[in-house]
């Protein structure tokens, strides 16, 4: 593996080193550097339609070809494939779906999976690190770029120090393998560890490899000021997650604005995929493609 300083990062297809015009938030680290200007591209992330891709219905109302197909007859430029909602990785299974994209002139962006690296029993960890790892090659065999994981929830009997120590040596080891295969880790701010700002900042400092960066997610935050901590990460994204709504601290969700959130993108210069990841009440039928024309609109 070819470490390098933060500063230097590349991040390969996504973009090359170059100059950041957004200023540094305070206490942050370097960001990724980007040549050129933003450059967005819109996918749709399979949890949108967990519902109907759930496959403990027998059988689901939706296969993975049929998300598909519904993606290509809107205006996304790809798809990003959950890993609950796979009946099968085998090659031919992968390969069917990657060709199917390719036939409707869809990208996979990406792939998301769970991790939890704070486990505190060693058995399990390994399962966690072996599970990633896995998880990169069924994503380069499909031709994504990134595999979205999570860092974990600390044990009540733990300590969060600890937790990250083991929690930056998992995911380094994981990179170390993504590395071979072309593919960023991408790790989302999604409670547990990595429940806030600071608490992702700590990782992002640690962790040393060209293969890693952050999957920004914008509806995660919980926080008195969810839209600062995501200004504060965006410097750091490889993929990004949007949602149209956002939670602030001691509040009920709200609808989101989505132009800020693009604006944000855009002041740090982002080149990659943005996913719309839907969570809100409305049925997903009819909301995503609504708010598909309205991010496509806003990336004109």
């Amino acid at each position: 593996m070819n470490d390098l300083p933060r500063r230097d990062f590349l991040l390969g297809t996504l973009a090359t080193a170059g100059v950041l015009g957004a200023a540094v938030p305070a206490g942050a680290i370097d960001p990724i550097r980007r040549q050129g200007r933003s450059l967005i591209r819109l996918s749709l992330a399979a949890y949108s339609f967990r519902q109907a891709l759930n496959l403990t219905r027998k059988p689901p109302t939706m296969t993975y070809d049929g998300f598909i197909d519904l993606a290509a007859s809107m205006p996304f430029d790809a798809v990003e494939l959950t890993e609950y909602y796979f009946p099968e990785t085998t090659p031919r299974y992968l390969a069917g779906l990657k060709g199917r994209c390719t036939r409707l002139g869809l990208d996979v962006s990406g792939t998301a999976i769970r991790t939890d690296f704070c486990v505190n029993d060693a058995g399990r960890l390994k399962e966690q690190i072996d599970h990633c790892k896995r998880w990169v090659e069924h994503t380069s065999r499909l031709g994504g770029k990134t595999v979205r994981i999570f860092g974990g929830t600390v044990a009540k009997n733990d300590k969060e120090d600890r937790a990250r120590r083991q929690c930056i040596d998992a995911i380094q080891e994981c990179c170390d393998h993504a590395g071979q295969f072309g593919i960023y880790l991408a790790l989302e701010n999604h409670g547990g560890i990595t429940g806030t700002s600071e608490q992702m900042l700590a990782l992002v400092r640690a962790i040393k490899s060209d293969w890693f960066g952050v999957n920004l997610d914008t509806g995660n935050f919980r926080t008195k000021n969810p839209y600062a901590d995501l200004e504060r990460l965006a410097p750091y994204a490889i993929v990004v997650q949007i949602k149209t709504e956002i939670q602030r601290e001691g509040r009920k969700p709200e609808e989101a604005d989505l132009k800020r959130k693009i604006q944000m993108l855009r002041a740090v210069n982002y080149r990659g995929y943005v996913a719309l990841e839907y969570e809100a009440a409305e049925d997903a039928k009819v909301a995503v493609p609504r708010y598909a024309r309205q991010l496509r609109e806003l990336l004109v």
